[in-house]
């Protein structure tokens, strides 16, 4: 479908007309970004999908699955696993995006969290993955070994309720170098570069923290294509900025706005940015001023699994979204973009009143995203 150009003012700002409710799920800040590797660069392709944690993160699958009849035959893939990143490829998506952690003995290994919590004689014990040597870190969970037994593997919710972390299809951890040998070739990596928000870091950690990443994706990466991000602002020197745009308060100013973010980005000369998307709904102003600036902007959040904020981010200007309900929003994306078919003007842009193809959603699905959005937009 063609559409014509639709000026950021004239986009309703979302936040005001929902009802405010509590939000659930994790808060996170937007990273910074640059691209290596071969393949397209962002701005050559139009309205990228990218897959958060592969095929989604576990604890919004597990929400939507319980709310939603029509998603019970699928099964929850383990987060940030090989089987996941896998299983994402089959979406016809451009990205993935992943974590990245450095362990004690300077490997590269994929993991969100930055403790990795297991029981052991009925106590919780966490450790930080940071301080673990990749033997013990791939000791936690399902083992590739046959007969082997590793950590059971634990979560802390975000009301601070411990559970175990069970999922229908597990898989092992991995490393970073083992996701760049066994992921299809075709899928592009968002990484991100992960630090703690309560550490300060210094200079040569950073350094030797990044360099061990950078070491293998310039041994593996080949001609994959390669989006950096960090929500750690003097890592994103390096990299895409990664952002809440001030929906979390941070100690570091340059984390609690996208004017922040635009700036650091100039100043360091970054590719762009990776807003939380309620940023950009508030703020949608800001999307302007990036383009003006040369800079790229992607989107995470969990609003980006709702059809209608994707479209109207693309119809804002955002270049791609992180989602976690691949299979929706892929199929969402590539109906809003298919073109009108005019014989004789398919390279014109035709009034979007007239030619937009309307998203249908059933009447459980509506209901359900009613409920949903109003948690979604909460600050």
């Amino acid at each position: 479908m063609a559409l014509k150009a639709v000026h950021v003012s004239e986009v309703p700002n979302l936040i005001n007309q929902v009802p405010e409710a509590p939000a659930f799920g994790p808060d996170i800040s937007t990273p910074s970004a640059s691209k290596i590797g071969g393949g397209e660069t962002l701005k050559e392709k139009e309205f990228k999908v990218i897959g958060h944690r592969g095929c989604g993160m576990n604890t919004l699958q597990m929400q939507v699955q319980s709310e939603l009849a029509n998603h019970s035959h699928r099964k929850v893939v383990k987060e940030n696993s090989i089987l996941s990143f896998n299983a994402a490829s089959k979406f016809n998506i451009d990205f993935i995006e992943f974590d990245v952690q450095v362990a004690k003995d300077d490997c590269p290994v994929i993991f969100h969290d930055n403790f990795i919590l297991t029981q052991e004689e009925g106590v919780i014990v966490e450790k930080r993955v940071t301080e673990l040597t990749l033997k013990e870190f791939l000791g936690y969970g399902v083992q590739r070994e046959p007969g082997n037994t590793g950590k059971a593997i634990y979560r802390k919710t975000k009301n601070g309720k411990v559970m175990e972390w069970r999922v229908e299809s597990d898989d092992s951890l991995c490393t970073l170098q083992e996701v760049f040998e066994r992921v299809h070739p075709s899928l592009g990596f968002n990484i991100e570069l992960k630090f703690d928000d309560q550490i300060v870091y210094t200079d040569n950690e950073l350094t030797h923290t990044i360099g061990m990443i950078m070491q293998v994706v310039n041994d593996y990466a080949r001609d994959r294509p390669i989006i950096f991000s960090s929500f750690q602002p003097d890592a994103a020197r390096l990299v895409f900025f990664l952002t809440n745009g001030g929906n979390v308060i941070y100690r570091d100013t340059r984390r609690n706005s996208l004017d922040e973010a635009i700036k650091l980005c100039l100043e360091n000369g970054l590719q762009g940015i990776v807003s939380e998307v309620r940023a950009i709904f508030r703020n949608p102003e800001a999307i302007t001023r990036m383009k003006e600036s040369g800079l790229s902007l992607l989107t995470y959040g969990q609003l980006n699994n709702v059809p209608e904020a994707a479209y109207m981010q693309y119809l804002m200007g955002v270049e791609g979204v992180i989602v976690d309900l691949l299979q929706e929003i892929r199929e969402a994306v590539s109906e809003f973009m298919k073109p009108v078919s005019k014989e004789g003007e398919d390279d014109k842009l035709y009034d979007q009143d007239q030619h937009q193809k309307k998203l249908h959603f059933s009447q459980r699905e509506l209901s359900f995203l009613l409920k949903l959005i109003p948690e979604l937009t909460r600050g």
